[in-house]
């Protein structure tokens, strides 16, 4: 059994957020308060309003409505609630800093919250000029910039719904997401710098449009400088359409869509994540207060991209408390191994969060980069995205954190909105542990026959509804269900391998279904698949994750060729770049194998599970339904 690596003191325990509510309620303990936000739920969420100060416009008649099952739970029922006005609208007399940005070349710019308050009106009537409403798709397609927040925010004032996607994208992978949310606008940016290089988006957004026939606006923000083609009138640039007098905000009910956020299966189209005002709001708002344990005049920093859930967790979550969000566009080790660190020190970043590939990444260039900057501000670090390891997570507790910051390591992911499983710093904790359930969460693990395990790994599930979870996929109601409520009756499975130990320490394992997750980033296996049949060459393909150092997961693909193909280097090589262009550089194979056949299922279903086995020399487990076991022999013999 691991020690503990972190022992909250005195001193921690007694400022945390979390004793604060606890007290206020009577509770004497965190742990008192775990289980009651447990047991009642409905009371939790209530509390958190409260204790959160969250802005209803109109106040809600009941906290929670299952009358339509678990399922589609409502939350908040009959009040109205807008994120834009709780991010940013409430705070604009404060005129405190609501962000600080840094750009890879150099560049940094801070923006208080009455110039966000400016910034957001002029541009949400800039989007309601062009006939953008509530209820209309904007797909938001930029870097980490002060104009995604602003876009972001803009948005949700307005009522339009955010479809944030990934800068990294292709043009097809941009294009798929546009045209399943029948998006009516696109905003992009020109390009972004990475490694002193320029990365063009405006053409890359102009290749999503043409096959998103949805799209009618393509707002373009001047990130770089540099020429792009414009079709006018389609095309206008941020700075003409900002250029207008503001908006009133729209009245948005709690049940309001705000968001759709793309998330992977294991097969088909990608999946849109139904997100609402209420809802997300107060759940995210709960996160950052409760288990990032957020403090007045703190600054926060997680290095991720608008595209990916934590991009609008920390916008949502920290805007809400009032809070100084720190944004960086840019490579995290560029110009010098050091970047992230000199930043941390340069901006007195006080709330760090990171993907454990990121740390892996950096682990290796050396202490010295780490020991040259003062990283005395940092009082929390957090993680998300993937599993840890024990020694990368030990070199960030103990390098980067000094042994006095929490590990605050989240797992979630984007449809459930927010995090099932946190630690908070009032609580002690093992290395890769994530605590526990976060508050207000029923989570359980569960065994093959549906019921709670511990010691053994299991399903993570979730038995109760909670505020931030998807109220839906986007047009595909029976798509949502079968995902991730058709195994157990009122149970959500959300797809995770994990075990409690004998301590009540939480762990996670891998994922139990096929979803790739590289660098943090799940993509499904079928969207890439369907990439490389795409060339005439290829009959067939499967794609599985391999465990990788870096990324935690690399894209091995396994293809069956035409009969006339020949399985040279160069046709490798063309496979890959074609997934490259198609899905997005962080996406490249890491291998390419050719195979006469593909093991699958007596009613034709690759099975992927076995092919992973066979990829890394470990049981597949049961193959009774399998077709043609000597698939397997042939893709472990490529290895």
């Amino acid at each position: 059994m691991a020690d503990y690596v972190w022992q909250p003191s005195q001193d921690v325990i007694e400022r945390a957020n979390v004793t604060r509510l606890a007290r206020t309620h009577g509770l004497a303990s965190y742990e008192e308060l775990l289980a009651r936000s447990r047991d009642d739920i409905e009371w939790f969420w209530d509390a958190a309003v409260a204790d959160l100060g969250i802005d209803f416009a109109r106040p809600y008649d009941r906290v929670l409505d299952t009358s339509r099952g678990m399922e589609w739970s409502t939350w908040f029922v009959g009040g109205a609630v807008n994120v834009a006005h709780n991010c940013v609208g409430r705070h604009r007399a404060t005129n405190g800093t609501a962000l600080v940005w840094e750009g890879e070349e150099g560049a940094t710019r801070t923006v208080s919250y009455r110039e966000l308050a400016d910034e957001v009106d002029r541009v949400a009537a800039g989007l309601r000029s062009l006939g953008v409403g509530k209820g209309d798709r904007v797909g938001l397609f930029l870097p980490m910039i002060p104009e995604a927040v602003i876009a972001f925010l803009a948005c949700c004032k307005i009522g339009a719904v955010v479809v944030p996607i990934f800068s990294g994208f292709a043009g097809s992978a941009v294009g798929v997401r546009l045209t399943d949310a029948g998006a009516k606008a696109l905003i992009c940016a020109d390009g972004f710098f990475r490694r002193s290089a320029v990365v063009p988006m405006k053409e890359t957004a102009d290749e999503a449009a043409a096959v998103a026939d949805s799209v009618q606006h393509v707002v373009v923000v001047r990130r770089v400088g540099r020429d792009v083609p414009m079709a006018v009138p389609r095309d206008v640039f941020w700075d003409d359409l900002k250029a207008i007098s503001p908006a009133d905000g729209e009245d948005t009910d709690a049940e309001d869509p705000f968001m759709i956020a793309y998330t992977s299966g294991t097969t088909g189209r990608p999946k849109g994540s139904v997100h609402v005002h209420g809802g997300f709001l107060v759940k995210i708002a709960a996160e950052v207060a409760y288990q990032t344990d957020y403090q007045p005049g703190e600054r926060l920093f997680w290095f991720t991209d608008p595209g990916w859930i934590m991009g609008p967790w920390e916008i949502v979550g920290t805007l809400a408390l009032g809070g100084t969000i720190f944004l960086y566009d840019g490579a995290p080790n560029y110009p010098a191994p050091d970047r992230l660190w000199a930043m941390v020190a340069r901006h007195r970043i006080n709330i760090l969060g990171v993907s454990p590939t990121l740390v892996r990444a950096l682990a290796p260039d050396g202490d010295e980069h780490v020991e040259r900057h003062d990283l005395s501000s940092l009082r929390i670090l957090g993680s998300t995205g993937e599993t840890w390891n024990t020694e990368p997570y030990l070199w960030f507790f103990e390098r980067v954190g000094g042994r006095r910051c929490p590990v605050i390591n989240f797992s979630g992911g984007t449809e459930v909105g927010a995090c099932f499983l946190s630690p908070t710093p009032a609580m002690p904790l093992k290395a890769c542990s994530l605590g526990g359930p976060s508050l207000g969460m029923a989570v359980d693990v569960f065994g093959p026959a549906g019921e709670p395990v511990r010691g053994d790994v299991g399903e993570l599930v979730c038995t109760k509804p909670w505020p931030g979870m998807t109220r839906g996929v986007w047009g595909d109601p029976d798509r949502y269900i079968q995902t991730y409520w058709s195994r157990w009756p009122g149970v959500w499975v959300h797809g995770d391998w994990a075990s409690v130990d004998t301590d009540g320490q939480w762990f996670l394992h891998g994922r139990s279904d096929d979803t790739l997750n590289v660098a943090g980033k799940r993509i499904g296996p079928a969207e890439v698949e369907s990439v490389l049949v795409s060339d005439p060459s290829v009959v067939e393909a499967a794609v599985v994750g391999i465990p990788d150092d870096v990324k935690g997961e690399s894209i091995w693909c396994y293809v069956v060729l035409a009969p006339k193909a020949e399985g040279t280097d160069e046709l490798r090589d063309r496979l890959s770049m074609l997934v490259t262009d198609e899905v997005g550089k962080s996406f490249r194979p890491g291998a390419v194998r050719f195979v006469t056949e593909l093991p699958k299922t007596r009613n034709a279903k690759i099975l992927r599970r076995a092919v992973r086995a066979a990829a890394m020399g470990k049981d597949p487990g049961d193959l009774s339904n399998l077709e043609n076991p000597s698939a397997l022999d042939e893709i472990a013999r490529s290895r």
